[in-house]
């Protein structure tokens, strides 16, 4: 056995807090690496390659590249800041040997942090702190060091790593320094403190293979490509190895292609040795997770324990009366076909077949995880309905636990008071308290799962806009008890047709609509939210009774109030037990899951007998 170690590799990922500048930041490396030519048009944020990170402004999926610094190859993993896609940050950290800790340099330490940062040392990661955006006017550089040191100690980390290194950066303006006092114009400190502190890898290169698939892509010419590190041994173009399945069976395969990355790109190579991250493609069923080997020593390797879904929804075959006129993929084999899919490239989400053939139970990290797939199943054409968000419990020795999240709030003084209260009601635990900066206090609270749903858009509003949230997944504790619902009904359409000004001029009365005149809506379809807390029956179809006495138009102008536009996690945030969503690539309609009216009423009676 022969321990070689790669001096002129590291492979390094980069974790932190939604909006801490982790993409930012790999743009800069790679514009001073001399990625791009001097000429090149290059977009802002050119890691976030899909357009739903563009539009959000966050990261959702992991990405790979790499740049060469006077003649060390550094590999960087570009990870997802959002708690819900923490599955994707923990399979990824498999694959470096060293994690640059990115925090901002006024918000400091936040719940995302924790998480990542509790999962590197899990892992015996080294790390590099890296304070971004010295630029800003409240930058508090000093007692961020301070906060992510007790961080360090609270969360259990060998007093080597206590004394970490720190480079001070401005992502935006391309510049890293050692010292804030120093001058600097360029990110050459960030290279060689990645160099000199990042392990490099180390193994037995002549010892049977080993590669441990971390991540999968999909190109539509050459299908599944396998992306992970080589732990052990050398992989070489058409050699003949064994994929070790997650069921323990074996698979014989052809490596029919290999390459590394090289900035953006991928570039076909002849062999790779310990410690590299390649991508593998030519095999169709590999999974993360599996393990490639040399053909005649089969050895998985232990993949990462990825923490459970928290939030369950069940995604079911569209049956409105307009099913079917959007969408191109509508039938429950498409559903069902895109739904397993998704789960062989998606490690954190669950999905699971019920009594029906129509619907299916998916589960995931949180809304937004949960969003983010069904709005990228609307672009790609499919149509279907989802139902209300609901936490998934346990139960230990008779007892009801639920998921708790560690909830961090930023909220202007003259706010606080609604906020504590509205969260009081929640039943929210307030575990910190402190005014990070003039006129705002920080609030630290563990607060069930299911009380953040709906709460958002609750919150801007109390907070007029100025309030900022952020939560991550804390644990399990034993069932808090009923939380107060939505407290107000919805108007529901009496009738199928379209709406007209003078029957939502009547409807308006009653409460806020959803629509304006000249949309198409069915019986049973949610049009608004009623002013009381009752569901009431609106007829928006309904024209003014014309005689020869008088013309449709010869009354006043009726006015209405402009619509109520919400998102689609807003509705899931809005909808009760007894609606559903219906998605469709042009359309988000809410509905009652009972659409005829005197069915619903039925229903209702029976329910208070």
């Amino acid at each position: 056995m022969v321990i070689k170690v790669r001096d002129e590799l590291r492979n390094v990922a980069i974790i932190a807090h939604v909006d801490h500048g982790k993409t930012t930041l790999v743009d800069a490396m790679l514009k001073e690496s001399g990625v791009f030519r001097s000429n090149e048009k290059v977009v802002e944020r050119v890691m976030d390659s899909n357009d739903l990170e563009r539009e959000k402004g966050i990261t959702i999926m992991s990405k790979n590249t790499a740049i060469i610094h006077k003649g060390t190859r550094i590999n960087i993993v570009d990870t997802p800041g959002h708690a819900d896609f923490g599955g994707e940050v923990e399979r990824i950290l498999k694959m470096v040997d060293g994690v640059l800790l990115l925090v901002d340099a006024y918000e400091g330490a936040m719940p995302q942090t924790r998480f990542v940062l509790r999962k590197a040392l899990g892992l015996h990661l080294k790390p590099v702190v890296v304070i971004n955006k010295i630029d800003r006017k409240d930058a508090r550089p000093a007692e961020v060091i301070e906060q992510i040191l007790d961080l360090f100690i609270e969360l259990g980390a060998d007093e080597d790593l206590l004394d970490f290194p720190v480079v001070y950066t401005s992502a935006k303006n391309h510049i890293a320094k050692y010292n804030l006092q120093d001058e600097s114009d360029n990110l050459e400190p960030l290279f060689e403190t990645i160099k000199k502190n990042i392990p490099a890898p180390k193994g037995d290169s002549e010892a049977p293979l080993q590669l441990l698939v971390s991540s999968i892509d999909y190109d539509e010419y050459i299908g599944r490509i396998a992306i992970g590190r080589i732990e052990r041994g050398t992989i070489r173009k058409d050699q003949q190895a064994v994929i070790c399945k997650k069921d323990g069976s074996l698979q014989q395969v052809k490596i029919s292609s290999l390459q590394n990355f090289q900035g953006l790109k991928r570039t076909d190579i002849d062999s790779a040795t310990i410690g590299e991250i390649v991508a593998v493609s030519g095999i169709s069923d590999i999974t993360i997770g599996e393990t490639i080997c040399e053909k005649d020593y089969p050895d998985p390797i232990p993949f990462v324990d990825i923490d459970e879904p928290t939030i369950s929804m069940y995604f079911l075959v569209n049956n409105s009366p307009f099913a079917g006129k959007e969408g191109t993929y509508v039938t429950s084999r498409h559903l069902r076909n895109r739904l397993f899919r998704e789960v062989e490239t998606n490690v954190s989400m669950r999905v699971e077949e019920t009594d029906s053939p129509d619907a299916f139970k998916v589960s995931g990290r949180g809304e937004l995880h949960l969003s983010i797939l069904i709005e990228t199943m609307r672009r790609e054409g499919y149509e279907f309905q989802v139902s209300k968000p609901e936490v998934i419990t346990i139960e230990k020795n008779g007892i009801i636990y639920e998921p708790i999240e560690y909830l961090v709030i930023d909220v202007p003084e003259e706010y606080l008071g609604n906020v504590m209260e509205k969260l009081g009601q929640r039943k929210a635990e307030l575990v910190n308290m402190h005014s990070p900066s003039q006129g705002y206090v920080r609030l630290d609270y563990k607060i069930p799962a299911r009380s953040l749903i709906g709460y958002r858009s609750e919150f801007l509003t109390d907070t007029r806009g100025n309030g900022i949230m952020n939560h991550v997944f804390h644990g399990y504790e034993p069932f808090k008890g009923e939380i107060k619902k939505r407290n107000r009904g919805v108007l529901v359409a009496w009738e199928t047709g379209e709406s007209v000004t003078y029957g939502l001029y009547n409807a308006q009365d009653r409460g806020s609509l959803f629509i304006g005149p000249g949309v198409q809506v069915y019986e049973g379809m949610i049009v608004g939210i009623c002013s009381r807390n009752e569901d009431i029956v609106v007829n928006v179809c309904k024209k003014k009774h014309v005689t020869n006495m008088r013309a449709s138009g010869s009354d006043e102008a009726l006015r209405l109030v402009p619509p109520i536009n919400m998102s689609l996690e807003q509705c899931l945030e809005f909808i009760d037990d007894d609606e559903l969503i219906e998605i469709t690539p042009t359309s988000i309609r809410l509905r009652k899951k009972i659409l005829n009216t005197e069915q619903r009423a039925k229903v209702r009676n029976n329910a208070k007998k």
